[in-house]
């Protein structure tokens, strides 16, 4: 429940969405710009992003009128979307089409209330924070109504920031930040109307980050209410992972701050030495032994480990029931394809490989000037980033099989992340 919640003499309010954008940093370079989306119009959660927005807006009793401002020739992919998932509220949705920055995008929006002359407040919103929730505008609204126009022009939602924060200029740091004094500010942005609008008229420049710098630069003053960490915002890639398990939940009337279906798998693996000659295998290279590994495959116990964590965190199995001894197809068969099998039944099962810890047990070979090349072919094997990748090594201080130069063993844990509230 929110500290503020409007009341039946709230004023009227209409809502600018934001969704001009092209969405360059998300723009893939190996892709053909046709497959290219811009991320207001990419599936997030069952729909495309700005439906989220949309809905948002609609369902809330004191919007009455909704202003989508959409990119030059995307008007018609915008109305397609708007006739199949918001129908009944089409009525309110006017489609405007964008400039060629930000606030030119707002202004055009602005002039379309103006020119069917709206007086109430406005709510400002990038379309690329999705997960708008009732309560914010609940608060926004309400702060708003029981403050004088005289006194506050506006109201934004905001947060507290928790990293340090640095000023760098060529890759120094030049100052710190107090970051006590810092917040990040989020949309929509909430304002009286008549007092915002005719600012757009006269920006002196247009690469002002946000409208409520536009209201302080008039001299007007802009209150706060607290943001909601639901709110972030679709810039890179990798939020869309993070934001489609938040829109899972926000679709299923759960709190979006709660889901994130991490799982931890754990693998073991030993391999003795045998009476042959090296070189052994581990993990995926070749390595100089004066005894060879006794193994049904390659015996690579790095990626033996590192396969039953993974078929530990699904769930499915272990290394023997995929890939069993007793199948001669097996037999000294290379453990890179046994890892990459076990990477696609991630794939398959929805799940993002978020980060592999290996640890080798032995007191023969040493790992440390191995431990590089490791890391960079278990990164080719899973395509995963090396930071992702961790390899380590210890010894048991003489003691037992590995103490003996008997044999070596693996401990690997996997951290996977579903990308849907259901995994398959």
């Amino acid at each position: 429940m929110s500290d503020f919640a409007p009341t039946s003499a709230s004023p009227t309010v209409a809502a600018i969405i934001v969704a001009a954008g092209y969405g360059q940093r998300m723009t893939a370079p190996d892709k053909p710009q046709s497959e290219n989306i811009p991320k207001q119009f990419r599936q997030l959660g069952g729909k495309p992003v700005i439906c989220w927005s949309l809905d948002a807006f609609a369902q809330h009793e004191n919007i009455t009128r909704i202003i989508l401002v959409v990119g030059q020739g995307q008007e018609a992919h915008a109305l397609a979307i708007i006739n199949q998932h918001h129908s009944k509220h089409s009525e309110m949705v006017t489609i405007v089409k964008g400039g060629a920055s930000r606030m030119q995008s707002v202004r055009n929006g602005m002039a379309t209330l103006s020119d069917a002359g709206f007086d109430g407040l406005v709510a400002i919103h990038d379309a690329a924070r999705p997960l708008l929730q009732q309560g914010t505008l609940d608060a926004l609204i309400g702060k708003l109504a029981i403050s004088s126009a005289k006194d506050v022009a506006g109201v934004i939602p905001v947060l507290s920031v928790s990293d340090s924060l640095k000023q760098v200029k060529d890759n120094l740091i030049t100052d710190v930040i107090d970051r006590d004094k810092a917040s990040a500010a989020q949309t929509p942005q909430l304002f009286h109307f008549q007092q915002i609008a005719p600012l757009y008229d006269n920006l002196a420049h247009e690469n002002v980050t946000d409208d409520a710098s536009i209201a302080m630069s008039a001299g007007l003053n802009v209150a706060t209410i607290a943001g909601s960490r639901s709110l972030m915002k679709l810039t890179y890639e990798d939020d869309f992972t993070f934001l489609e398990h938040l829109s899972r939940a926000a679709g299923k009337g759960q709190n979006t701050g709660s889901l994130m279906d991490i799982r931890l798998g754990n693998g073991f693996d030993v391999h003795k030495f045998g009476d042959t000659p090296g070189p052994i295998t581990l993990c995926g290279i070749k390595i100089d032994s004066e005894f060879g590994l006794t193994a049904h495959s390659d015996g690579d116990v790095g990626l033996h480990a590192l396969c039953d964590a993974l078929f530990g965190a699904l769930a499915d199995g272990d290394i023997g029931s995929h890939f069993p001894p007793s199948d001669d197809k097996w037999k000294d068969a290379d453990s890179a394809r046994f890892l990459h099998y076990a990477v696609e039944k991630c794939h398959n099962a929805k799940a993002t490989i978020m980060h592999l810890d290996l640890t080798l047990i032995c007191e023969y070979p040493k790992i440390t000037p191995h431990r590089d090349a490791m890391r960079k072919r278990i990164a080719e094997i899973t395509g995963l980033d090396i930071s992702r990748i961790a390899v380590k090594a210890t010894t048991s201080e003489g003691l037992g099989f590995t103490g003996r130069r008997e044999g070596i063993a693996a401990q690997a844990t996997a951290t996977i992340c579903y990308n849907s509230a259901e995994p398959s």
